[in-house]
């Protein structure tokens, strides 16, 4: 038997098991939207530390983390900074979402911030704004699903069946299970995607270098030894200033706090006491970065001219000689890697999209069979969307992905001022959140208009603070029993008012 079938069968195998543990995940779990959505707000530490940890690691983890450090060096060491710090905001404001969103019903993070500040205009944003990015983030995951089974197949699964195969799995065990099959499969693929890392990331210095500590000496004594020096390389190629590596982790700190997807787990913990220690354990889950940037070291000196950078992983394993079932588990953990994040990506674009963007839109109840419905219509939907421009569609999508923390970011105005601000207003939130998105695009799409070498992001939160602050002191106050709900001085959030 040829290698690659091997290989393929390995990857098949781990493909059922992610399927019927999605599927099996979803019998216990009730019928409602909670259930579907927020998994009846009972998941566990461990549990959730996984679904936040596996959601956020994506294909970027596997393929462009390594990419980072073997064409841009030092410049890597920004996602492990960011992601270190993202999470402590968390701490503050997802046991106060937890118990606003059990009080009054709430499983997005769009619906309790249309609550706060009562705009439905600002829910449809919202959901407008997580949509938009969350399909081009799909579509990445997509397709380095289909990449990576294209090239262990030696192209006889082509790059469109590839991802087709990938994601109908994730399609099926989503559309089941909603929220417990995406927490269950994650920690298979987060437990999954640690060990093929701490592997290959030990080994292919070892193989090539003889160990870490002797790649590093090289690469030091060599003539790229700028790429060991911080903050590392810009993306084209120059020096990375330290105004735009700090703004760029600021800005990336931020908005991962406030992800849509992620901060939706806020809604599913089983306690508070549960969110915040899963919250302060999450740093550890960096640990996976670790090993994942090493593999991108490793290729430097043996191999300079890898183009494009995010191949380097699968060029490496064509350098070496591994058992095709080990080759084959390696791919699996790559695969852990997309699914992980495209499953939680697909769930909360739908769940969003029905709850924050269709909903307020839709005049009467909705009731709970309707909106799982729906939902699960909009899984499909938005499955197809991504799947068009990962294989048919030669749009520029990842151009728009690279603005989205930029974009993200800009709602962490709101929710801070939702918990800490009980003078902010709905007119406020509306006006900040369009004059920061719009700020952070312009800058995006026209950088040499930038009056300092600083993140988009920063920019349009600037603007989105001063218009929010200055619009929300010139409007009417929300009533107090609204705001009850929120400030730390009533922490008890009655379902009243």
């Amino acid at each position: 038997m040829e290698a690659w079938v091997v290989i393929l069968l390995v990857c098949g195998g781990y493909l059922v098991l992610a399927l019927g543990l999605g599927v099996w995940s979803g019998r216990t779990v009730s019928k409602s939207v909670t259930g579907y959505v927020a998994g009846d707000r009972t998941l566990g530490t461990l549990v959730l530390y996984f679904v936040l940890g596996a959601s956020v690691f994506s294909s970027f983890a596997f393929l462009g983390a390594p990419g980072w450090a073997y064409s841009r060096g030092a410049a890597a060491f920004y996602i492990i900074a960011y992601g270190a710090v993202g999470m402590v905001p968390f701490y503050f404001l997802g046991p106060r979402a937890r118990r606003v969103g059990e009080a009054l019903g709430f499983v997005t993070q769009a619906e309790m911030l249309a609550h706060r500040y009562n705009s439905q205009a600002l829910s449809v944003v919202l959901a407008v704004l997580s949509v938009v990015v969350f399909v081009p983030y799909l579509t990445l995951q997509m397709k380095g699903a289909g990449f990576l089974l294209a090239t262990i197949s030696n192209g006889h699964v082509p790059q469109w069946l590839g991802a087709l195969v990938a994601y109908g799995v994730v399609l099926v065990y989503v559309f089941a299970s909603g929220m417990m099959a995406i927490g269950w499969t994650n920690t298979l693929q987060g437990i999954f995607m640690m060990i093929v890392a701490w592997f290959l990331g030990l080994y292919l210095p070892f193989e090539f270098h003889g160990g870490v500590q002797p790649m590093f000496e090289a690469i030091a004594a060599s003539d790229l030894r700028d790429m060991l020096i911080a903050p590392g390389l810009a993306a084209d190629g120059s020096a990375w200033t330290w105004a735009g590596y700090s703004s760029a982790v600021v800005v990336s700190a931020v908005g991962f706090s406030v992800w849509p997807h992620l901060f939706m787990r806020a809604f599913t913990a089983r306690s508070e006491r549960t969110l915040k220690l899963t919250v302060v354990l999450y740093p550890t889950f960096q640990l996976f970065l670790v090993p994942i940037l090493l593999i991108g070291f490793a290729g430097v000196l043996p191999f300079p001219d890898v183009a494009p950078a995010d191949t380097i992983v699968p060029h490496l394993l064509t350098e070496i000689d591994l058992s095709p079932v080990l080759v084959g588990l390696v791919c699996a953990g790559a695969l852990a890697a997309s699914m992980s994040s495209g499953d939680a990506i697909l769930h909360a674009a739908a769940s969003i999209g029905l709850r924050d963007g269709i909903k307020p839109l839709v005049s009467g109840e909705m009731t709970d069979r309707r909106q799982r419905q729906w939902i699960r219509g909009l899984v499909v939907a938005i499955s197809a969307a991504a799947y068009y421009f990962a294989v048919f569609s030669e749009v520029g999508i990842v151009a728009l992905l690279l603005g989205a923390y930029g974009g993200v970011a800009q709602i962490f105005p709101l929710v801070f001022a939702a918990f800490y601000w009980p003078r902010a207003t709905g007119a406020g939130a509306l006006s900040g959140l369009l004059t920061g998105v719009s700020v952070n695009t312009l800058f995006l799409v026209a950088p040499t208009l930038r009056p300092f070498p600083l993140h988009e992001g920063v920019y349009g939160l600037i603007a989105n603070l001063l218009v929010f602050v200055t619009v929300s002191l010139l409007t009417s106050p929300h009533a107090e029993a609204r705001v009850a709900h929120y400030t730390p001085l009533h922490p008890e959030a009655s379902a009243a008012g």
